[in-house]
């Protein structure tokens, strides 16, 4: 299954999230790292695509109460993607990381992007004896500082 094909199943999964959330069926309980990430493939592929006719077809079809596009819905919409994708590469790319990040989020995984970082569990970080600590760090100057000169007043 290609990056499109799974960006196609994400987004109508938003759609029928939506749907059900207006018409007040939403589950009381949604994963909070899958939902966000569902947002952010949303708002990517709903800013590409506008009001590209497949979209909007997802969306009634999504609003109607269907599980799953139909078989016409998903190819035209896996086609405008791909089109989309073929025309803007920085378009694939945040596509292809957007469905990564989603991947990892239904596996419990993490994905971080952008410079970020991800960790998969606890994490206890400690400082002794006068020293830093960070996950990330830059650069840290440990020990008295000096005294003021007169250039400082």
């Amino acid at each position: 299954m290609t990056g499109v094909e799974i960006a196609v199943g994400y987004a109508f999964a938003w759609l029928v999230r939506k749907a059900r959330r207006v018409a007040g069926r939403a589950d009381a309980e949604v994963d909070s790292g899958l939902d966000a990430g569902m947002d952010r493939l949303h708002e990517l592929v709903a800013a590409k695509l506008g009001q590209d006719p497949a979209l909007e077809r997802a969306r009634e079809e999504a609003e109607a109460g269907r599980e799953e596009p139909s078989e016409r819905t998903r190819r035209r919409l896996e086609l405008a993607l791909e089109d989309a994708a073929e025309d803007d590469s920085s378009f694939a790319a945040a596509l292809d990381r957007a469905v990564k990040e989603l991947q990892a989020a239904a596996r419990g995984g993490v994905a971080a992007s952008g410079g970020g970082q991800a960790v998969g569990g606890n994490v206890d970080i400690r400082a002794a004896h006068g020293s830093a600590a960070a996950l990330r760090m830059g650069n840290v100057n440990l020990g008295n500082p000096p005294l003021p000169g007169p250039e400082q007043g």
